[in-house]
């Protein structure tokens, strides 16, 4: 990553709002792993990149390196699973994944099966009938923490919440919501 100006497409894990009008995003990219990004001006009614930077989208970005951040200069929408954000209960399911993605991953370490995994299940909620939901996202926390490395054959854990907290020395948050759900 010498380069000073990039493009990589990735998926929206998180954002936060900083100073008057900018944005710190949090994305899970192809080539790059997990970055947080300065969406400069994006909060500003007049702001083109406004609507291309909700959670949950995936988007092709451009972005220049930053001492502190680096900073989006030109957005794309890949896709924006609309079909399913109507959804409490699978908007409920995806803020879940990506939290299990970010709190899992390091910054600028690539894991391209990582980000498929991510994309394939925001793909498949539209699939899943409510009942079906808490195998799917077992079968995905399983998948990310052998894919990171976490877990292997040997380790048979099956509480992944439980195994997960270990790892990041904290709570799941949104595991309470979506135990309120099932």
């Amino acid at each position: 990553m010498n380069k000073r100006t990039y493009a990589t497409e990735g998926i929206i894990l998180a954002r936060r709002n900083i100073g008057e009008a900018d944005r710190l995003l949090t994305i899970y990219t192809k080539h790059f792993g997990k970055l947080k990004v300065v969406a400069k001006g994006i909060r500003r009614t007049t702001s083109r990149k406004r609507g291309s930077l909700e959670l949950f989208t995936q988007v092709k970005m451009f972005a220049v390196r930053g001492k502190t951040f680096d900073i989006l200069t030109e957005v794309e929408v890949k896709d924006n699973f609309n079909v399913w954000r109507h959804d409490l209960l699978r908007v409920g399911v995806a803020y879940h994944l990506t939290e299990v993605i970010n709190r899992l991953t390091q910054e600028n370490q690539e894991h391209k099966k990582v980000y498929d995994l991510l994309y394939t299940a925001f793909n498949r909620l539209n699939d899943f009938e409510y009942l079906k939901l808490p195998t799917f996202i077992a079968a995905f926390k399983k998948a990310v923490l052998t894919e990171l490395g976490f877990l292997n054959e040997d380790r048979g854990k099956t509480d992944y919440d439980a195994y997960i907290e270990e790892l990041i020395q904290g709570n799941l948050r949104t595991k309470r919501f979506l135990r309120s759900l099932f």
